[in-house]
């Protein structure tokens, strides 16, 4: 005869695999600053018509951009999220859009210059910054960076990545966070794909940002498109906004 607390708890154990085979994931919380920032009339249609491939409102909940917030963004290009930030932070909140000092002087001028120029996003400040060094004019609670980390290793950018991923470490306040997205490359492909492919294994992103004192803090699987093979640019027509792309979350430890 079996010992009946042993069958009690082959049952229990039983019915827990069952339901961990069957439970559903659980959908993303989607705070109210962040749903008003996408539904927010005032973002342009071309910004609108990218919503499904760029996934805004899970990526501001992934970033925990919360009313009030300092973000800092890294490289904003056409500024797609800085628009989205300034009114998911709000009033009381700032958006800093990072730029490096050549932008400053460049015959275009920036696209993110007419954002912080306009009455309705009054909250956001353009900064030209030597990256290895990132003097904001105020601590941020996040550091976010979208498509762009690849570009930190270019040669045309001449940089040295240890010493702007220290200089963001130093620029977040204690228990701050660093979000990175961008474009998956093959796993085990080294450090002349971003040149070739503007695309970066993410393991390469990990291990760089974690040797500066940051701690990895989540990943958001929405972005990733599994039949994307890693062999194209993220401009080849056959893939365009749909690249494969990683969604990283660290932290500054306090």
């Amino acid at each position: 005869m079996q010992n009946p607390m042993v069958l009690s708890a082959v049952l229990a154990l039983a019915i827990g695999a069952a339901g961990s085979a069957t439970a559903a994931p659980r959908p993303p919380q989607i705070p109210a600053s962040a749903t008003a920032a996408v539904a927010d009339p005032a973002r342009p249609a071309a910004d609108v018509a990218r919503d499904a491939d760029r996934k805004p409102a899970e990526m501001l909940a992934f970033s925990e951009v919360k009313p009030g917030a300092v973000v800092a963004e890294l490289l904003p290009g056409g500024g797609y999220f800085t628009r989205l930030f300034a009114k998911a932070v709000g009033p009381k909140g700032q958006v800093y859009a990072v730029l490096p000092e050549s932008a400053a002087k460049a015959e275009k001028p920036p696209a993110v210059n007419a954002i912080a120029a306009d009455p309705a996003y009054g909250n956001v400040k353009v900064v030209f910054a030597d990256f290895a060094k990132m003097p904001l004019p105020a601590k941020a609670d996040i550091v976010w960076t979208s498509l762009n980390y690849h570009d930190l290793h270019l040669p045309r950018m001449n940089l040295d990545v240890a010493a702007v991923n220290r200089a963001i470490f130093a620029a977040l306040k204690p228990g701050g966070l660093y979000v990175i997205v961008d474009h998956a490359a093959a796993a085990g492909t080294g450090l002349d794909v971003p040149e070739k492919l503007h695309r970066i294994d993410p393991t390469i992103v990990r291990k760089e940002v974690e040797a500066v004192g940051f701690k990895f803090d989540g990943e958001s699987q929405v972005l990733r498109h599994t039949a994307d093979d890693h062999s194209k640019g993220p401009f080849d027509p056959a893939i365009r906004g749909h690249t494969d792309q990683f969604a990283y979350r660290f932290r500054k430890p306090k």
